[in-house]
């Protein structure tokens, strides 16, 4: 049992792209909230259905039901109100990929509370960033020293956090009360102490404590690729809007299990882990990884059989580079990639290895899946294929027209029939900007790309990112994905240089596959490897071996701090 039936009128199983299109439309109900109105209900009609399959490094694993995942939120947000917790509270969660994650979102969805998650690579600076620039009123962090450690470096710096709450591990709740008295005595609440003696009964509020559609449910930071990063708010029919995202796109299957890769503090979490996919009836899997190593994670699949499978080309570049057909992936039938552009080199050697072809998706923190390539439509590496039922996705030019196939544009979202589900409501905090994005007739990404004949598109850069190098355009995902067919390069990233000839040169930034080693013989070989395959005018001048690129700590290239330094 699924409760699709109950938000859309589609039989996503039996249609094809352009009838979703044509006739998607979600069914809004009044002051719709998530834990009540999917949750609860699985809980009433399907109490025994998955909803969660947890493991970790240390060989811990279970499964949790509706009806076990409806009652542990309830407690949870009784914990939450014992604390002074209410509508429109801003709480900040770092949690990693612990199963307490889970009700603790939930239950803050309960009460009315605004989520912040955030990841646990945050320091001190990001934290306090994040803390004053959210006026958050509580903080709830995983017993991992080092965050721990970091907000303890700022709590006297803060100007609203009334509560700091710690969530211990398994181990760690059996260690002793002294422990606990400690914390309490430093001025930390140990969650579980509170948590396993609270009641499993929590009301749905009424009157001014009852949520509203357009209240504020969730905040997320923006990775900040340049400045400082914005404040996303998405109201409560956020989850419906992730209707598309889950069955369409990700193509998840009622009562198997779906696996995303994304950690509990970014955007892409709740794209995969809980919203869509509990709404059409699939369980998330959720692997408390503390280091990402290709071979665990393809032996997680193979034990726990996952159906459909998400995470960023950067984890599929690696996969590739182990022997896939040594795993028993048979219970695997859909994967999907998105975060950046998938290059072809990587889409042939996994469909070579596993007999299974990746379907790329496009969105931001801002929205829900934008485009994607979706069942029934060929996948073509690199593109982010057609717009996504809902949204009114285009490229257009200057003058705010179409842009011709082949052309580059900005990609843009038109607003004229109104905001799709799913869409953010505002940046927190900056009316200006929020007015500037929302208000007219046109969102733009601040992406660019191009239609090709078949009407795909296909996504060339951030506005900053793009090179103009003797009086052409250059895409630098273009260059940096014939880099990537060469063996020796594991990542790159391809940047404009001041050129008084030319404006700009191309530089490519490379790190290295393991067995190689920088020198001039290996950088000549690439330069003329890459000179093979593309224009004269994409030839890069410059390269440039490194350990590492520098990335946000969502993992994306920061090509402005390259930049910042080549000046």
């Amino acid at each position: 049992m699924n409760l699709l039936k109950d938000f859309v009128d589609i039989d996503f199983d039996n249609t094809n792209y352009e009838s979703v299109k044509s006739q998607f439309n979600i069914k809004i109900p009044e002051n719709f909230n998530f834990a009540y109105d999917v949750v609860d209900k699985y809980a009433e009609l399907e109490p025994q259905k998955r909803a969660l399959v947890w493991c970790d490094d240390n060989g811990s694993s279970f499964e949790m039901t509706f009806l076990e995942m409806s009652e542990k939120s309830k407690m949870a947000a009784n914990f939450l109100v014992n604390h002074g917790i209410k509508k429109g509270d801003h709480v900040l969660m770092i949690l990693r990929r612990r199963w307490e994650f889970w009700p603790i979102l939930l239950a803050m969805h309960r009460i009315g509370a605004v989520a912040i998650p955030a990841t646990n690579q945050l320091l001190a600076k990001d934290i306090e960033y994040r803390l004053n620039a959210a006026k958050v009123n509580m903080v709830i962090c995983l017993d991992e020293k080092h965050i721990f450690d970091e907000i303890n470096a700022v709590r006297p710096l803060t100007k609203t956090v009334d509560n700091f709450v710690i969530v211990r591990s398994i181990e760690a709740k059996t260690s002793a009360e002294s422990e606990a008295d400690n914390l309490q005595t430093n001025g930390w609440i140990e969650f579980h102490g509170e948590f396993e003696k609270s009641s499993k009964e929590f009301a749905r509020p009424t009157g001014e404590k009852a949520t509203q559609n357009s209240d504020a449910m969730l905040l997320y930071f923006t990775s900040g690729t340049s400045g400082q990063p914005k404040m996303v708010q998405h109201n409560f029919l956020y989850p419906l809007g992730h209707i598309i995202t889950a069955k369409f796109w990700q193509n998840v299957i009622d009562d198997g299990l779906h696996f995303s890769v994304a950690e509990t503090g970014w955007a892409k979490a709740v794209w995969g882990k809980i919203y869509g996919q509990w709404i059409a009836g699939a369980a998330v899997f959720v692997y408390d990884m503390i280091q990402f190593k290709p071979g665990l994670l393809m032996k997680k699949i193979e034990e726990f059989k996952v159906n459909t499978f998400c995470a960023p080309p950067t984890v599929y570049r690696y996969l590739i580079r182990s022997d896939l057909k040594k795993y028993d992936l048979s219970s695997l039938k859909y994967c999907v990639t998105a975060g950046e552009a998938l290059n072809s080199e990587v889409f042939n050697k996994f469909y070579e290895q596993t007999g299974i072809k990746m379907f790329e998706g496009y969105g931001q923190t801002e929205s829900t899946l934008m485009a994607g390539n979706f069942p029934g439509m060929e996948p073509k590496p690199g593109s982010m294929g057609k717009a996504a039922p809902g949204y009114n996705l285009d490229v257009i030019d200057s003058n705010k027209n179409r842009c011709k196939p082949g052309d580059v544009g900005s990609i843009v979202l038109h607003l004229d029939a109104g905001k799709p589900t799913g869409l953010f409501i505002g940046y927190c905090g900056n009316d200006e900007l929020t007015k500037e994005a929302l208000s007219g007739d046109l969102y733009y990404t601040g992406d660019t790309g191009y239609f090709d004949e078949d009407g795909y598109i296909w996504f060339v850069g951030r506005n900053d990112d793009l090179i103009k190098s003797s009086g052409y355009r250059v895409s630098p995902f273009e260059v940096e994905s014939i880099f990537q067919q060469h063996p020796a390069v594991l990542e790159c990233a391809v940047t404009g240089i001041p050129d008084k000839h030319r404006g700009q040169a191309i530089k490519a930034t490379i790190v290295l596959t393991k067995g190689y080693s920088p020198s001039k013989e290996l950088e000549s070989e690439i330069l003329q490897f890459v000179k093979s395959k593309t224009a004269s005018y994409k030839h890069p001048r410059i390269i440039e071996f490194v350990k590492e690129l520098p990335k946000t700590i969502s993992g994306k290239i920061r090509r402005v701090e390259i930049r910042g330094e080549d000046k």
